[in-house]
């Protein structure tokens, strides 16, 4: 089975390779980038036939270096760097013009690295006297979680003729398929290498929180940080920003002064005697007492220390994660790492147990009659409701549990007979875009299926569809808002955090009640911020409109290779 790995891989490869080629949509889209901007392509990038060093010499091109590394502690690594750079232009005859530096930058995301962005700033707006970029090899042009990243910032640049090339690959000026190939290969691998390093930093890191070493974060008030040798012995407390400087040291949580300490089980006992956080709050703030950081006390930070496990001993990790540079999440609690009785403990766990009983006591199920009875108390108290009405009432559950028991603030409202004096007509046709949403999405995919005559694959939990085993599909729906003088406007909201390839934004009428016409949006020119669409707009937005999603179902036919070339 092993033999057969690196035949697999190369075949997978090749299959993504393919699958680029057999979608003409993808093709047409940069092909119509390309020319509503109207890039000056270098010539160079056309020719069938390879350049020898000594042409190449003779062309005495202009060339720009970039410069990344990871970490700050890679202190030699820029000047290797550019010492390599360096020798790979002389050799062939090429002026560095501009440098390009990130440092201490993570490779998987663009964002970011301003070096990196101003130098594609700096030939997207013709302000670069360079007609080549050189860095030392294909990961310090970048890791990138989707390898197709790397691919889309070369375009980018060759699309306003400037080559990138990595300076451990021979300079021919061609673009063949094996060269193409070969720097997918390496893409992928870089990729695939951020995956596998993430991957083993969890497992190295959760065997230290098992051994029972803190990983990363503030000590938190009563605590300290305490930073040990190899062999578990005392070294000396760590003060806030300060880190350990040997990877054989480890860092322990011990408890603070005797002051903090007191205060602590004082805000325990309190709290059992029935004083609410905000009040403790209140009392601390009075009598002077800051945070571990130095600020006052707060609701939020008297719960974190009524509720966090390391005040009776024990280690947590997991609790959140942001792997691979995604956005940070919660995890559920079968995901946690855990190691009981790690550090000595501030508090006596029959203490810390009675609180979180009087927590999970405040959030225990009540009936939908009792719900709906404080709330109708409430309104005959107050005279109106609102959310926040609702929140900062002590005797009231959050106003989020109303929405998740009745379908909304509106329905609960309406279940008492409250009717609130502003219009919220809106939330209605909000209603009505979501159930239409998954309308457009089943017959999208019926469509499809029917049309190719196989299942396509929906993520129940990010509602992506899955084209071709090739591409994620993110269906949005954009309400039309009408202007005062009656010109009709749309906004388009990415689901930037599930990192889709192609958005569909379905644009609604003006009575929000059919569809107008379809955006059909690649990754790689959208996703970041919220995009605002007229009737008619300017530059090159346009030629991403569509009045059905013929190009879409025309992208799920696979063809042969000899009929896409």
């Amino acid at each position: 089975m092993s033999s057969l790995f690196p035949i697999l891989f190369v075949w997978q490869i090749c299959h993504k390779l393919f699958m680029d080629m057999h979608f003409p949509f993808v093709k047409s889209m940069f092909l119509k980038y390309s020319q509503s901007q109207q890039g000056d392509t270098s010539k160079m990038l056309h020719t069938k036939t390879t350049y020898p060093i000594e042409k190449i010499k003779k062309l005495r091109l202009k060339g720009a270096m970039y410069i990344r590394m990871s970490t700050e502690l890679q202190t030699e690594s820029p000047e290797n760097q550019k010492r390599e750079i360096q020798a790979f232009a002389d050799a062939h005859g090429i002026e560095i013009v501009k440098i390009y530096t990130d440092l201490g930058v993570s490779g998987m995301k663009a964002e970011g690295r301003s070096q990196f962005q101003a130098m594609l700033d700096d030939v997207e707006f013709g302000r670069n006297e360079y007609s080549i970029v050189l860095y030392l090899d294909d990961s310090r042009w970048g890791r990138f979680v989707d390898s197709g990243e790397a691919e889309y910032y070369r375009m980018r640049l060759k699309l306003k003729g400037v080559v990138c090339q990595a300076c451990d690959k021979p300079l021919t000026m061609t673009a063949t398929f094996a060269d193409r190939l070969i720097t997918m290969v390496k893409d992928e691998s870089a990729s695939d290498y951020c995956r596998q390093l993430s991957q083993k930093v969890f497992i190295g890191q959760r065997n230290l929180v098992l051994k029972g070493y803190r990983q990363g974060g503030p000590a938190g008030f009563g605590l300290r940080r305490m930073l040990v040798d190899e062999t578990g012995n005392p070294k000396q407390e760590l003060a806030i920003g300060q880190r350990k400087s040997l990877q054989t040291e480890r860092v322990v949580l011990v408890p603070g002064s005797e002051a903090e300490q007191n205060t602590i089980r004082w805000m325990y006992d309190q709290f059992i005697a029935g004083m609410r956080e905000a009040d403790i709050a209140d009392v601390l703030n009075t009598e002077g007492c800051l945070t571990g950081f130095g600020r006052p006390w707060t609701r939020g930070t008297v719960r974190e220390v009524l509720t966090n496990e390391k005040y009776i001993g024990n280690n947590l990790f997991n609790r959140r994660s942001g792997k691979l540079k995604s956005r940070p999440k919660a995890n559920p609690e079968t995901e946690w790492v855990r190691k009981v009785g790690a550090f000595t403990p501030v508090i006596d766990a029959e203490r810390f147990y009675t609180v979180q009983g009087i927590i999970r006591e405040r959030h225990k199920r009540v009936t939908d009659a009792e719900l709906l009875e404080r709330l109708k108390s409430l309104q005959s108290q107050t005279g109106r409701l609102s959310a926040m009405i609702i929140d900062e009432s002590e005797s009231m559950p959050p106003s989020s549990l109303y929405r998740n028991r009745f379908g909304g603030l509106l329905r609960a409202y309406t279940l008492i007979g409250y009717l609130p004096e502003r219009d919220y007509r809106y939330v209605e046709i909000n209603q009505r875009l979501r159930a239409l949403h998954g309308d457009i999405v089943s017959q999208t995919v019926s469509d499809i299926e029917s049309l190719c005559g196989r299942k396509i694959f929906i993520d129940s939990g990010t509602g992506l569809l899955e084209l071709n085993h090739h591409l994620l599909l993110s269906i949005v729906i954009s309400r039309c808002f009408l202007t005062p003088s009656g010109m009709r406007r749309w906004k388009i909201r990415f689901d930037t955090g599930l990192h889709p390839d192609i958005t569909v934004a379905v644009r609604m009428d003006a009575a929000n009640e059919a569809i107008h016409d379809y955006y059909i949006l690649p990754a790689l020119e959208f996703g970041g911020n919220a995009l605002k669409l007229h009737d008619e707009n300017v530059g090159f937005l346009d030629s991403f409109r569509a009045d059905s999603l013929e190009y879409l179902l025309r992208m799920s036919i696979n063809i042969s290779l000899d009929k896409a070339v």
